[in-house]
């Protein structure tokens, strides 16, 4: 305890106010209950658990890769099209699951929001953590996939995958809080939100390749199109495990031609992007912190 005298010197505080995110280390421990108890709540009951993680996306990577890659024949026109489509695919099944569990993180811990205190951006922060745990099995899938047709990544390719892991997760949690603090509010966010991540699949070049969209839009929707920190994340993915895998290049040609103009600079521009939603979420989420317990 400290003496009386510098207990004086010591800053008021407002009860029941934290420093929001950048206090989430200091409840560490309480993180790793929630993400505990949010796997068990998720799983309660089922045979298969975290199997799970793998059987979903399986048999989303078989039915796309059947209608469009065989159906359609795109792989016709994109060597080694299953790692293309899975790569953005996993990039974006990560950002829907973020985004969608964070978005309903405040009322699905209710009672806890409303009989104790604690740094609420903690279930939002859990949810992210547990949409990893549940990323990771799909990423090791890519990998060994990748590597069975040739994947042979350089430092920049690593250094790419690292970087849309990142921008989607920054993103994903900058919406969340975002729209977890509106969901309290109107239930009506979490349609908004079901209505985001449906199309976002669409948004990005995950089933396409970006000249299909640099070829029919006019140069300002492009600029749009590109500064999507999604459309950056699914491109850095595609540099990190397709351009590396053996006979995507074709004879001559140089492995930069395969991806957009520019693609490190809006790859850049998608993190910061990122980095101010994350910081403007975390403001509305504040706005609204000290409300959650009376609405819920």
């Amino acid at each position: 305890m400290l003496p009386s005298s510098e207990l004086a010197d010591e800053p008021l505080k407002q009860p029941g106010r934290s420093a929001g995110l950048l206090e989430i280390p200091r409840w560490r421990f309480l993180l790793s209950l929630l993400v505990r108890k949010e796997l068990r709540v998720r799983y309660r009951g089922s045979a298969l658990g975290l199997l799970w993680s793998y059987v979903k996306p399986a048999v989303q990577i078989i039915v796309f890769y059947l209608a469009l890659g065989k159906f359609l024949r795109l792989e016709d026109s994109i060597h080694n099209y299953v790692i293309y489509m899975f790569s953005g695919i996993v990039m974006v099944n990560f950002f829907n699951e973020i985004f969608g569990n964070t978005t309903k993180s405040i009322v699905w811990n209710a009672d806890l929001v409303k009989k104790i205190y604690l740094p609420r951006e903690l279930f939002p922060v859990a949810s992210v953590w547990v949409a990893f745990i549940h990323f990771v099995p799909q990423l090791l899938v890519l990998i060994v996939g990748a590597l069975f047709l040739g994947w042979r990544p350089g430092p920049l390719n690593l250094l790419a995958g690292l970087g849309a892991i990142t921008i989607i997760g920054l993103l994903a949690l900058g919406l969340g809080l975002i729209f977890g603090s509106l969901n309290v509010l109107f239930r009506d966010a979490e349609n908004f939100v079901d209505l985001i991540v449906m199309v976002a699949t669409w948004m990005s070049p995950v089933l396409y390749t970006w000249q299909k969209v640099h070829d029919v839009v006019p140069g300002w929707l492009w600029t749009v199109y590109q500064l999507n920190p999604l459309t950056a994340a699914v491109e850095l993915a595609h540099y990190a495990f397709w351009v590396p895998t053996r006979g995507v290049v074709p004879d001559g040609a140089n492995a930069a031609t395969l991806m957009p103009p520019h693609w490190i600079w809006w790859g850049a521009t998608g993190l910061a992007i990122a980095m101010v939603v994350v910081v403007i979420g975390q403001l509305v989420f504040r706005s609204f912190e000290s409300r959650f317990a009376q609405e819920l």
